[in-house]
C-alpha cells in the first residue's frame, strides 16, 4: 500500500510539472500570435495556416493520442489564442443546439462567437454585411444528397468558400419526459433533411405521428419544449440540455455512417495549403453534349473532379447550372489552366472558391 501511495504521488507530480510546462508555453503561443496579428489587417483568421498547422502535427504525431483528438485540442489551443487578439463572429443556422452549430465548432472552436439565424437570406445577408465574420451552412448529406437551399443562394453570393467541414450526424428522439410512450406520439418536428434521414425508423416505431419539417433541428426541440407531450423532436444531442429535454431513442437515422458536408463563407481569398479543392458553378448552352464538351479541359490536364451537381438555374425553364469541385487550388498551374479553358467553353463560369481539404471525422 505504501509502495502503490508512493508511486502515485511520483505520477501526480510528473503531471504538475507538465501541466506548468504546458501553461507556460500556451501563454506564450499567445503572446506571440498576438505579435503575428498585429502585424495583420482585417480578419486574422487565415483557414490555410490553420490547415498546415493541423496537417503537421497529425502527421507528426506519435501517440498515444488519436490523430482526431490531437486536432481537436489544437482548435481549441488556436481557437483560443485568436480570440485573445479579437474573437470571430460566425454566422449558422440556429436556435442554440443545431448541427450547425456543431460545424461550427468543429471547424472555428469553442472561442467563436455564434451568431445564430433563422433563415437562410438572414445567415447570407448577416455575412455580407459584415455582421458576422463568416458563415458555416450545409450544402450535401451523405443520406439525402443536396441541400438546395444552400445552392440557390452560392449562385448570387459574394461570398467565397472558406473551408468545408465533415460532420457526423447522429440523430436523436427527444421528448419531454422519460416516461413518453411511442404509441402515444401524435407528431415529430424535425428539419426536412433529418426527417428523411430517419425516414426507415419512423416509418416502423412512430408510423402513427405526423411528420413535421420545421427551420432547423435545434428549432424542432425549442417547439417541443414548448408544446404538448405528445411531440417529439429528432435532433442532435446539443438541442437536449438547452431545451429540457430527455433523450428517448439515440441514434435513428437510417445509416450509421451519415454524414452532413458544411461550406465555410466569408470574405478571404483562401491561398494554397497544399491539400485544397476549388469549387465553382458554370453554365452551359442548352444542347446535346455540351456538359461534356465543358469538362474535356480537365482530362486533358489531369485534373481530378470530384463532384458534378445540376441545379435549375431559375433563369428560364429546363435550364440548369452545374456544381463542379474539383483537386487543387485555383492559383496551381494545372489548375490555373483548366478554369481557363473551362470559362473559354462555358456560358458563364464562378469560381465560389478554394480552400483546404477535409478528412472525415
Amino acid at each position: 500500500m505504501a509502495d502503490s501511495h508512493e508511486q502515485l504521488q511520483h505520477w501526480r507530480t510528473a503531471i504538475d510539472r507538465i501541466d506548468d510546462q504546458l501553461l507556460a508555453l500556451l501563454n506564450q503561443r499567445a503572446e506571440i500570435a498576438g505579435h503575428i496579428g498585429q502585424l495583420k489587417t482585417g480578419v486574422l483568421y487565415r483557414p490555410e495556416r490553420e490547415a498546415q498547422i493541423l496537417q503537421r502535427l497529425v502527421a507528426n504525431n506519435p501517440g498515444p493520442l488519436t490523430h482526431d483528438s490531437i486536432a481537436f485540442l489544437f482548435r481549441e489551443v488556436m481557437s483560443t489564442c485568436l480570440a485573445h487578439e479579437r474573437p470571430i463572429t460566425v454566422a449558422c443556422l440556429g436556435p442554440q443546439g443545431s448541427f450547425s452549430e456543431a460545424a461550427l465548432v468543429r471547424h472555428f472552436g469553442h472561442a467563436a462567437q455564434r451568431c445564430f439565424s433563422l433563415s437562410w437570406q438572414e445567415i447570407f445577408r448577416s455575412t455580407e454585411s459584415g455582421e458576422a465574420d463568416f458563415a458555416v451552412v450545409p450544402v450535401e448529406n451523405s443520406t439525402e444528397g443536396s441541400v438546395g437551399l444552400t445552392l440557390d443562394h452560392m449562385i448570387e453570393t459574394p461570398l467565397n468558400v472558406c473551408g468545408e467541414v465533415l460532420l457526423r450526424v447522429h440523430h436523436q428522439l427527444l421528448g419531454q419526459s422519460p416516461e413518453v410512450d411511442l404509441s402515444g406520439i401524435t407528431h415529430v418536428y424535425s428539419h426536412s433533411q433529418s426527417l428523411g434521414q430517419c425516414r426507415l425508423w419512423l416509418e416502423r416505431h412512430l408510423p402513427q405521428a405526423e411528420k413535421v419539417a420545421v427551420s432547423s433541428n435545434s428549432e424542432a426541440a425549442r417547439l417541443v419544449a414548448k408544446g404538448p407531450s405528445t411531440w417529439v423532436a429528432i435532433a442532435g444531442e446539443l438541442s437536449a440540455e438547452p431545451y429540457g429535454l430527455t433523450i428517448l431513442q439515440r441514434r435513428i437515422e437510417d445509416a450509421e455512417d451519415n454524414t452532413t458536408r458544411f461550406l465555410v463563407l466569408g470574405k478571404l481569398l483562401t491561398q494554397p495549403s497544399g491539400r485544397d479543392k476549388t469549387s465553382l458553378v458554370v453554365g452551359v448552352e442548352n444542347r446535346p453534349g455540351a456538359i461534356c464538351e465543358l469538362l474535356v479541359p480537365l482530362a486533358e490536364l489531369g485534373v481530378s473532379m470530384t463532384r458534378l451537381e445540376s441545379r435549375p438555374a431559375r433563369t428560364q425553364p429546363w435550364s440548369y447550372v452545374f456544381f463542379i469541385d474539383i483537386e487543387g487550388h485555383r492559383l496551381d498551374a494545372l489548375v490555373a489552366q483548366a478554369l481557363q479553358r473551362l470559362e473559354q467553353r462555358a456560358v458563364f463560369l464562378r469560381i465560389l472558391g478554394s480552400y483546404p481539404v477535409t478528412g472525415l471525422p
